[in-house]
């Protein structure tokens, strides 16, 4: 800093030291427009080369999320497999010789349909009939069923089956 090679400035307690840029050449305007077009030549390549490298980044990553050639053969073999037995099932059904006629599946469904009217015939009934009992049950619904011993069908889980 004695010499004038490097300047100083001082900040409250601090010192900073830095280059003297007036013993420096001045550039010429046509120096500073071909560091400039130096500038912008080398930001386009850079610009280049991270798109260059966002793709290969991209490429590596999709090469190493797919399925290596053994692993690949390994899954053919078993997709085979599985179609080979759906096949034989298939055939087994096909060959079968105990089909449920479409007389006897509508014979079903009628009689499934009877007992399922019936059932919410005397499901209605009873609890008519329990109502009417409980108006005049000083305890509650609860008590009451315990007492007599009735279970329902929801204290089995039981639900009345659809229409088919």
């Amino acid at each position: 800093a004695q010499q004038g090679r490097v300047r100083e400035k001082v900040y409250g307690k601090q010192k900073i030291y830095f280059a003297d840029q007036e013993q420096l050449p001045a550039a010429s305007d046509a120096e500073l427009r071909g560091l400039d077009g130096q500038i912008a030549a080398r930001s386009a390549e850079l610009q280049a080369l991270q798109q260059s490298c966002r793709h290969m980044e991209a490429e590596l990553k999709d090469l190493n999320s797919s399925m290596t050639t053994p692993e690949m053969s390994r899954e053919i073999e078993a997709l085979r497999k599985d179609c080979a037995s759906y096949t034989e099932k298939l055939e087994r059904i096909k060959s079968a010789t105990n089909h449920v006629t479409p007389e006897e599946k509508e014979k079903v469904c009628r009689e499934q349909q009877l007992f399922r009217r019936e059932w919410r015939r005397r499901k209605r009934m009873a609890t008519g009939l329990l109502d009417a009992i409980l108006e005049g049950y000083p305890k509650s619904k609860k008590q009451f069923f315990e007492e007599v011993g009735i279970e329902t069908d929801e204290d089995h889980g039981v639900a009345l089956p659809a229409a088919l």
